[in-house]
């Protein structure tokens, strides 16, 4: 077994399944995606939540840019994010809004065609692949490069070199990326923080860092 599989096997005892990400929708997780850059999931809640159950591919390219804004205030750079939602909806609706359609081109395709998109980065690209369309991308963020400089494992360091460590190390698995990543951003809030709490984390015994402290 892999190290990488048992961090996962242990981190999976302790958490059990997070159930992450839920959403009505594959385009509700497109437009999170989004909102949740540079800030909480609480706001991108309480930003979703103003779309009152009526968030379509259509009503965000038909919606007046200055109406969108103040839905997505909540969620901060509320400016910018309007523009960039209406952006990857372009993209969105430009595929015909078909997930299968998406799912049969090359995933490699796919995420080059999403990181041209305007507001669209690695993360945003990965989470929106993963988690929207449920294809074998590995998602990489704070956490994970937290957790990865930390863990007695050469992952890299830049978003590429642990994403291409994770996907080379673990099987190709979407629910299992997933569940991972899930994973790791519980730890990092209960253990893994900016300083960390080690005592009690499930990885207290093999993680090298609370010696380092």
């Amino acid at each position: 077994m892999s190290k990488l599989k048992e961090i996962y096997k242990t981190l999976s005892s302790r958490y059990g399944d997070l159930e992450w990400w839920p959403a009505e929708s594959p385009f509700e997780v497109i437009v999170g995606a989004v909102l949740t850059q540079n800030t909480a999931w609480t706001n991108v809640e309480k930003a979703l939540g103003r779309f009152e159950g009526n968030l379509s591919p259509e009503r965000i390219l038909n919606m007046p840019t200055e109406e969108l804004e103040e839905i997505v205030r909540p969620a901060g750079f509320f400016r910018q994010k309007s523009r960039y939602l209406k952006a990857v909806t372009e993209w969105f609706t430009g595929c015909n809004c078909d997930i299968d359609l998406i799912r049969s081109a090359p995933l490699s395709s796919i995420r080059a065609g999403l990181l041209k998109v305007r507001g669209v980065g690695n993360e945003t690209a990965d989470s929106i692949l993963l988690y929207a369309f449920n294809l074998p991308t590995f998602v990489v963020d704070a956490y994970t490069v937290r957790f990865f400089g930390r863990f007695p494992i050469n992952a890299g360091n830049s978003y590429m070199e642990i994403k291409d460590f994770c996907e080379r190390n673990l099987p190709k698995d979407a629910k299992l990326y997933g569940d991972f990543h899930a994973l790791i951003v519980q730890n990092g809030k209960e253990h893994c923080k900016k300083k960390p709490e080690c005592f009690g984390c499930p990885l207290e015994k093999s993680c090298e860092k609370k010696m380092e402290e």
